[in-house]
Formats: structure tokens, C-alpha cells, sequence
């Protein structure tokens, strides 16, 4: 997976996700605070001990699209905002593995924070990613979006 030309960097994938090359790319000459937020794969979730792994599907045509508006929402609220990457796997994920990085760059890390919490908590709200869980005992599919 390779960053593109332009400042945002938006992409669902079913490989391993690039977390030290997102870091890099957000940075930029004039942009002093980077965030990245990593959601890695725990072994519980509400009601569910003993979380094994987690199955991401998504509606893959409409994925990039609404990250793209999440994106345009974000620079209309922080015009200062340097690169934004939102990556998202899809597929197995055992415990440990990263499903979302999302990275922000700004000149202040007020607005990079904001950013970066803004992003990713509008794709878990909006972005047409759901995850199914396997436990010990169990599988189901999770409540709610992302």
C-alpha cells in the first residue's frame, strides 16, 4: 500500500496495515504535532470475554467515498490540517492485529487531536464497516458500526 500524491490518504485493504508508514507520511515540514491512532484487536468486547479474533466486512464500494467526506469535514473544521490518513482492513484479524489507523498532522497538536478523534470516531459512526466476533464459545456479529 502506497501513499498517495495528495494530503489524504484513504484506503481499505485486506493486508496488514502500514502504521509506521502512515507516521511518516503525515509528517510534513510544517506541521509540528502528528497523532496516529491504532484500534488493534482486543480479547473482549461488551458482554464477550475471551474475544479470538474478529472477521471486518465492509460495503467496499461505498468505503473510500465516505472517508473522503470525513476527510472534508475534518478540513473545513481544522483548515490548518496538515496529511490525514483513515486506513481500515477488512477480513480476519487475530488478537493484537491493527483493523484502523487513522493519522493526523497539523502546526499544533490541538487541532491534530481534534482531528485525528474526530476522524475516527465519524468512521466508526458513518463508514460501512462491521465486524464479526469470535469468543470463546461463540461468534456474532458486533453491535453497531466499525
Amino acid at each position: 500500500m502506497e501513499p498517495p500524491d495528495c494530503d489524504d490518504w484513504l484506503a481499505l485493504t485486506a493486508g496488514p496495515l502500514p502504521v509506521e508508514q502512515a507516521l511518516a507520511w503525515v509528517g510534513r515540514p510544517d506541521c509540528g504535532a502528528t497523532v496516529v491512532f491504532c484500534g488493534n484487536v482486543r480479547d473482549h468486547a461488551d458482554g464477550r470475554p475471551g474475544v479470538t479474533g474478529i472477521d471486518y466486512s465492509a460495503y467496499e464500494t461505498h468505503v473510500v467515498p465516505k472517508l473522503a467526506v470525513i476527510a472534508e469535514q475534518a478540513r473545513s473544521r481544522w483548515p490548518a490540517l496538515g496529511r490525514l490518513a483513515m486506513l481500515h482492513r477488512v477480513g480476519f484479524l487475530a488478537l493484537g492485529e491493527t483493523s484502523v489507523v487513522v493519522a493526523a498532522g497539523a502546526p499544533h497538536r490541538g487541532d491534530a487531536f481534534d482531528a485525528a478523534r474526530f476522524a475516527i470516531d465519524t468512521l466508526k459512526a458513518t463508514v460501512p464497516i462491521w465486524k464479526h466476533e469470535y469468543w470463546e464459545g461463540g461468534q456474532d456479529w458486533a453491535v453497531g458500526m466499525g
